[in-house]
């Protein structure tokens, strides 16, 4: 575990990257930093640091997928991507058939020689590498361009390398919950910040709209959202549970969707141009929801669960 001051530079360390570098460039920056190595040594800090500052500065790395494979002990080198499971879904993206791989996934960093693909054979889940050029790659183009994700998608690909046994794909879900959720909680943390300082900087009828009792809710409502999904984190750390990494997915979700609606509403008409940075990081929030499971999606599926087995999990620690 890190001590006091050495998290501090941690973290100073990390802000300085995030907030210059994204894409490729920041993954350069985060092995030059040792990030790899802080995640074996405090798995907590590594995550919680690294993506909210992530979500906060808007950039994107492929961190996500080391948080993964370090989850199921494997080890991948810096020419390596990790294929995440597609939008919504948090099953292994492939499945192994013989020799035969299918595909559907993605790729959160840019095309690398090679590719690790997770993939179901039978009842297991197994780890397997294929050239990356084995892979059709599509950018994806949709809502949040800048976050440079790749559909990677195969249909009976040929796998040369032997197949490597994984266990623990709910621990390697819960853990890139944990990180994705984090990463939410920044990109909220950045739509406060924007809407506080628009209505300060507004001015109508003579005073700053600060001022104003609506748009104070409306700040106000985005704190409670905010802290609330913090708290939740904090929890899901604590508990070390498949089920609270997912409650604390799905809060963060619905929470950063809550965020975006009211500093919408403090920013009114310039929020919704080009002009203004809101737009980048409420688009950022409804792909980072997507991840690992939607808030709605999640929330089904743990219902499912309780409804399944008649079993409540365990009290959180307060």
């Amino acid at each position: 575990m890190m001590d006091g001051e050495d998290l501090e530079l941690f973290e100073r360390s990390l802000r300085h990257v995030t907030e210059r570098h994204s894409g490729a460039e920041l993954d350069t920056a985060l092995a030059e930093l040792g990030w790899s190595d802080a995640l074996a040594i405090d798995r907590r800090a590594a995550v919680s640091l690294l993506f909210a500052l992530q979500g906060e500065a808007g950039s994107t790395s492929g961190a996500l997928g080391r948080v993964v494979t370090t989850a199921l002990g494997l080890e991948v080198d810096d020419d390596t991507a990790v294929v995440l499971p597609d939008i919504d879904h948090w099953a292994p993206p492939g499945t192994l058939d013989g020799r035969c791989l299918a595909v559907k996934g993605l790729l959160s960093v840019a095309p690398r020689p090679r590719s690790l693909v997770l993939a179901t054979k039978g009842e297991a889940v197994v780890a397997v590498t294929v050239p990356t050029e084995a892979l059709s790659l599509r950018p994806v183009q949709g809502i949040d361009p800048r976050m440079a994700l790749h559909t990677a998608t195969a249909e009976g690909a040929a796998v040369d390398s032997s197949a490597v046994a994984v266990d623990e794909w709910d621990r390697a879900v819960a853990d890139a919950r944990l990180a994705v959720a984090h990463q939410l909680v920044g990109t909220s943390r950045t739509m406060l910040r924007l809407a506080r300082e628009h209505a300060l900087d507004r001015v109508q009828f003579d005073r700053p709209i600060a001022g104003f009792q609506a748009v104070r809710h409306r700040l106000a409502e985005t704190l409670v959202a905010v802290e609330t999904a913090e708290a939740m984190l904090d929890a899901a750390w604590l508990d070390s549970s498949r089920d609270s990494a997912a409650m604390a997915k799905a809060v963060a979700g619905r929470e950063a969707r809550s965020a975006a609606k009211h500093c919408q509403q403090v920013l009114a008409g310039i929020g919704f141009t080009t002009e203004h940075d809101l737009h980048l990081f409420i688009r950022r929030a409804f792909v980072l929801n997507g991840l690992f499971g939607t808030a709605k999606a999640i929330t089904a599926a743990q219902g499912a669960d309780l409804l399944a087995t008649r079993r409540l999990p365990p009290l959180l620690p307060l």
